[in-house]
């Protein structure tokens, strides 16, 4: 499965984020581009550890169902896909300060590997194994440069 731990899918995500403009225009959802790397910034921090938000009522009651179907595959993650709270990006943001942050978490991470990894429960889906960490953050920002058609 594709995931951020390998070095080619780094180099594919990166080489598609430097695509990016700021008038590029969203197929879908309410972020800009700036706006969805801050986001994508933000999801890093959660696999991280660095943002430790809690655990969603919802992901408690159906995040072990929903987790293999959604880390189980290469799909690609759906449209209007829900997101964790306080990761929506509402103000405005320059995109080349925004993807330059994005790169850095994105190279920390992969260097980082397995041991970098928080064992903090992800708000929605809970404990994630390293590898499930590295699949999700690849589909989550495959996810956010799809919708700007990069």
């Amino acid at each position: 499965m594709k995931n951020l731990f390998e070095p080619a899918r780094v180099e594919e995500v990166k080489e598609r984020i430097a695509h990016l403009k700021p008038d590029s225009q969203r197929q879908w959802g309410k972020m800009n581009a700036a706006q969805a790397m801050a986001h994508c910034a933000g999801g890093l921090e959660l696999a991280a550890g660095t943002r430790l938000p809690p655990r969603l009522f919802m992901g408690r009651i159906i995040g072990a169902i929903v987790k293999p179907l959604a880390l189980g595959n290469d799909e690609p993650m759906r449209r209007n896909s829900p997101t964790v709270p306080g990761l929506v990006m509402e103000d405005q943001r320059d995109l080349a300060t925004e993807q330059e942050r994005l790169y850095a978490l994105i190279d920390r991470f992969a260097a980082a590997g397995p041991d970098g990894c928080t064992t903090h429960p992800h708000s929605f889906f809970g404990r994630l194994t390293p590898q499930e960490w590295a699949i999700l953050m690849y589909k989550h920002l495959d996810h956010h440069l799809r919708q700007f058609g990069a």
